[in-house]
């Protein structure tokens, strides 16, 4: 599973923030780095557009996120969170991101998926089946092995976390203040 890159080659990046943040969170307690995130992927070839699929809250605390975003490059298509009856809370923009990715598709030589989301496999095939090269990168250990299977290349974004992560927290460092009652908002 290798792809081909050349400096001529124009790419288009789609970034599924909400199952990357997820991942750093639940795996590493920690956030993502999405400069290196960016510039990994793209490496030295022709950025035409990278955008960041997110969600808008009614507090708004996520605005210096967003203008980080923005900062290094990547435009925002943003979705307001919906809470339905009950409490339940949903912000999905799956299909958004996919007819996005799909529309580029014809206008770029590689389209890179930012996610390990499984429900993108339909899109890398169809990505694919248009000639264009479909690229994922993730985090492995919450990736689907379909997707990493049949996209043209999959980096993963384990192995090598240091570079991907912002703040990372030992496991063990975190074991040992919650044991003492430190505060786990002490960062490595």
């Amino acid at each position: 599973m290798s792809s081909i890159r050349h400096k001529e080659q124009r790419v288009a990046m789609f970034i599924d923030t909400q199952n990357l943040y997820h991942s750093a969170k639940n795996i590493y307690r920690s956030k993502v780095n999405f400069d290196a995130v960016l510039k990994q992927a793209v490496g030295d070839r022709k950025l035409v557009r990278a955008l960041a699929y997110v969600v808008t809250t009614e507090s708004g605390e996520e605005q210096a996120f967003f203008e980080a975003l923005e900062k290094i490059g990547i435009e925002i298509k943003t979705k307001d969170l919906q809470i339905f009856f009950g409490g339940a809370k949903k912000a999905d923009w799956d299909v958004g991101m996919a007819i996005d990715a799909a529309t580029y598709a014809h206008k770029v030589d590689a389209v890179i998926i930012a996610t390990g989301d499984g429900d993108f496999v339909p899109l890398v095939e169809y990505v694919k089946a248009q000639g264009c090269q479909a690229e994922v990168i993730a985090f492995g250990r919450s990736s689907s092995g379909r997707l990493r299977e049949i996209a043209d290349s999959f980096t993963d974004m384990d192995d090598d976390s240091r570079t991907y992560l912002i703040g990372r927290r030992s496991k063990l460092r975190s074991q040992i203040e919650h044991y003492m009652g430190g505060s786990d908002e002490e960062q490595e």
